[in-house]
């Protein structure tokens, strides 16, 4: 098998991947008003931080647009809340609020348990193995959608 061919094949198994994961995701967000895009908001404001929403936009991929639909979301909800940005006037930090921090964290927590149980047959090595080749592939393809 060719190279192009065995990467070809590890992304013909990501696309399933990624639909099916959203669709749980989806009905695990669902009952805390969130929808799978205010949750990848909410999982980035509590790695990195308060941010802008063109930060954000850039670090997820998504157009400046969507991501500032999924802020006023969490906004709306409490879940999130705006600071003065002393770095810029007109663009606003982005951070989660206690309760939006609380809720990313037993969403998360539960998430990870559940997690444990998939692929059970390849070891945490392989696990992270995997990790580095998708990781790789984002990369790569994230140069080549911008060039």
């Amino acid at each position: 098998m060719s190279r192009g061919s065995a990467v070809y094949d590890v992304l013909r198994h990501v696309r399933p991947v990624v639909l099916e994961s959203t669709r749980v995701v989806d009905s695990r967000v669902r009952g805390l008003g969130w929808t799978v895009g205010s949750r990848a908001v909410a999982e980035l404001l509590r790695t990195l931080g308060p941010m802008t929403v063109p930060q954000m936009a850039e670090t997820l991929s998504l157009a400046r647009q969507n991501v500032q639909r999924h802020v006023d979301e969490l906004v709306r909800q409490r879940h999130a809340r705006t600071l003065t940005n002393p770095a810029h006037r007109r663009s606003v930090l982005v951070d989660l609020t206690p309760a939006g921090v609380t809720a990313f964290d037993r969403l998360h927590a539960q998430e990870v348990v559940d997690l444990a149980s998939l692929a059970a047959e390849c070891t945490t090595e392989e696990l992270a193995t995997a990790a580095r080749v998708l990781a790789a592939f984002g990369n790569d393809l994230r140069t080549r959608a911008t060039s």
